[in-house]
């Protein structure tokens, strides 16, 4: 797989990733700043790297769900590692220009 290949799986997976929306915020999950790092290597992995808004979030378990079947449907993708950190936390400073003027925060 060459490296423009590469890149155009993992830009796949950011707009799959944007079409994932937080269950208590009406932003996805992207935008939202929850994905810190996204790497796919030519072997078919998808490691993504991500917080959550809080570390008692109860939606927790589903939101990884919907990440995994939604980002194992991207083209090239066989497998995906969803690795779940809180550092550094979260706030909203990681939040996109586009998600702090849909809440109304900017």
């Amino acid at each position: 797989m060459s490296p423009e290949e590469i890149l155009g799986v993992e830009k796949n997976i950011v707009l799959t990733l944007k079409n994932i929306y937080d269950p208590e915020i009406p932003v996805n999950i992207y935008d939202l700043g929850l994905i810190y790092e996204i790497n796919f290597e030519p072997s078919g992995t998808a490691d993504i790297i991500m917080t959550l808004t809080a570390p008692n979030c109860p939606m927790a378990d589903q939101l990884l769900q919907d990440i995994h079947r939604e980002v194992s449907k991207v083209a090239g993708v066989e497998r995906v590692n969803i690795t779940l950190t809180f550092e550094p936390q979260w706030d909203k400073s990681m939040m996109s220009e586009e998600a702090l003027i849909e809440l109304n925060l900017f």
